[in-house]
């Protein structure tokens, strides 16, 4: 493989970090996705700016042993290339399952079953090299061929995975296959755009000839439904599955528990947790504060703002946060009436206060959205002059669309993500001002994730990614399977190509400005906020960090005795 440091990519990165168009982090995030090491994107990054900037060495081992008892969601697990949530049914299979590369909790992507790639000039062709020794819990040797098999079964559109709105743009094209939609029509499927566009080199090396170029090919690998399943297991997930992972599942019960021991042998060397239990806390935020209060559990995957003050003020608890993109996004079916008029949309949008949305919602702990769905968390975030709440507006707009009397309409709700219902009841009260009706369907999670995508006018949660674009990709690309809301802008869409194949960020954040217009304007969305993930663990609980995608690693975590 070539030095990295001479890529020109690399070179220009570091101009602009010189030139302080970037600041360190990001220079580091991109360097590593463009195939440098992090360890010398740490180094270089502190040679151009003249100060250290390296992340800190862990302080002394993990105690081994314990069971850790993790206060999590137990939703189905069954199928990980389609899993719609990062933080309950992905953090239950990655302990077993893993992932191609790893994005860290600043945003850093480093190698993982992948030990290292490189990239060429015109952002095209990735070459991946499989990692040595990682063998499965049955003791097969990871190969390219079961890599490879994963990837095509993701981009397969029968299998309806989210990797389709991260890939599809480089990775696919359309073609007619003789398929019919519901009413008769033709239908266009997406194959690879080439027989080669993943290529097997040799054994241990994976290659991606991509149509247009790509930036974020090795964020788009660590997205959760990219973990690596053994082939022979044809795609399912359950108890003993078989996984690269330092733990094994041996017990699993829908809306009750999952238990894991550890597998010794493990290539990344063993963990230091004999295994790891963990039990639904339901919906009622009150359940998880008492088993807290209690220690019949170590900590949360998350906690939610409604639980804060309680948690703090116990002493044995450690708090834990970070700033993130996550936010639930209020957003509105555009083939749906009245939802099909974007002034109805932007109706939505200008009676709505956001500041103050974040104060009773959050507690304070998280920021103003301004309807578009990126956030100061990512690199390429472009501020876009403020809009402030505008009743009449909001009213004018929706006379403008024959609705002087205002309009009734009803948002769908899940239960288990309580922030999430404040922030709906208090845009409920603001919306009256405007004269539009919003009525709340309160649904439990497990309902309201069965018909997401299906109904009218929904509040779904939308974790963190590492880049806007990603998001852009997953929830607003034309015809990708997570586009909720059918949202379709040839323009939009365009724009994203575009960015997606742009590595310097002032560039890929004069794009991004237009997107966030075109969100702004004609979107489908109403989004206030964005909220700090948080957790609050016990005290005994060693080497744990706040992922801002709210993710778990069992192998990285210690309990003292």
């Amino acid at each position: 493989m070539n030095d990295m440091r001479d890529n020109p990519h690399v070179k220009v990165l570091a101009g602009e970090l010189a030139e302080k168009k970037i600041d360190r982090r990001e220079f580091v995030r991109f360097a590593t996705l463009l195939g440098l090491s992090a360890t010398t994107a740490y180094g270089l990054a502190g040679k151009i700016s003249g100060e250290s900037f390296a992340p800190k060495a862990q302080a002394q081992a993990l105690p081994k042993g314990g069971v850790f008892r993790l206060g999590n969601r137990i939703k189905e697990i069954k199928n990980p290339h389609t899993y719609s949530w990062g933080a309950y049914d992905s953090n239950m299979s990655r302990q077993v399952v893993e992932y191609l590369t790893f994005t860290d909790e600043k945003g850093v992507t480093h190698p993982y079953l992948f030990e290292k790639w490189d990239v060429t000039p015109d952002l095209k062709t990735w070459t991946f090299k499989v990692r040595p020794g990682v063998k499965w819990s049955n003791g097969d040797t990871l190969t390219a061929d079961q890599i490879i098999w994963n990837l095509k079964r993701v981009l397969d559109e029968d299998v309806g995975s989210s990797m389709l709105g991260l890939m599809a743009g480089y990775m696919l094209k359309d073609a007619d296959l003789g398929k019919k939609d519901d009413k008769g029509n033709p239908k266009k499927s997406q194959v690879l755009w080439d027989a080669n566009a993943i290529e097997k080199v040799d054994d241990s090396t994976v290659r991606f000839n991509c149509k247009v170029p790509q930036v974020a090919v090795p964020e788009h690998l660590f997205h959760y439904p990219m973990a690596i399943l053994h082939p022979d297991d044809k795609g399912v997930f359950g108890v003993g599955s078989k996984g690269t992972g330092a733990f094994e599942l041996v017990d699993f019960s829908v809306g009750k528990q999952a238990t894991f021991k550890r597998r010794n042998g493990y290539w990344g060397g063993d963990a230091a947790l004999d295994g790891i239990e963990m039990t639904d806390v339901g919906d009622d935020p009150s359940a998880a504060i008492a088993a807290l209060a209690s220690q019949q559990i170590h900590g949360l995957v998350f906690a939610d703002p409604v639980q804060y003050e309680a948690l703090a003020a116990m002493p044995h608890l450690q708090f834990y946060s970070v700033p993130t993109g996550e936010t639930q996004v209020m957003r509105m079916k555009v083939a749906e009436k009245p939802f099909d008029d974007a002034r109805v949309r932007n109706a939505m949008r200008a009676a709505l206060d956001p500041d103050a949305i974040v104060k009773v919602a959050l507690h304070g702990l998280g920021r103003a959205g301004e309807h578009h769905h990126s956030s100061v968390a990512h690199p390429e975030y472009a501020a876009l002059p403020k809009r402030p709440r505008d009743v009449a507006l909001a009213k004018k707009l929706l006379a403008d669309a024959g609705h002087p009397d205002g309009i009734d309409v009803e948002l769908n709700v899940p239960t288990d993500l309580p922030w999430g219902q404040v922030q709906a009841e208090t845009s409920v009260e603001q919306w009256k001002e405007a004269g539009i009706r919003v009525k709340i369907n309160l649904m439990p999670g497990a309902s309201y994730w069965d018909v997401w995508t299906k109904v009218p006018f929904g509040s779904t949660i939308w974790y963190h990614r590492p880049l806007g674009i990603m998001t852009y990709g997953l929830a607003y690309r034309t015809g990708v399977p997570w586009n909720e809301s059918s949202y379709s802008s040839k323009e939009f869409d365009d724009l994203l190509g575009q960015a997606e194949g742009v590595y310097e960020v002032d560039k890929r954040r004069e794009l991004m400005a237009k997107m966030e217009k075109i969100l702004q304007d004609d979107g489908p969305l109403a989004q206030p906020l964005f909220r700090d993930t948080f957790t609050f663990m016990d005290k005994k609980v060693q080497g744990f960090s706040m992922h801002p995608t709210n993710y778990f690693f069992g192998w990285k975590v210690g309990l003292q005795a």
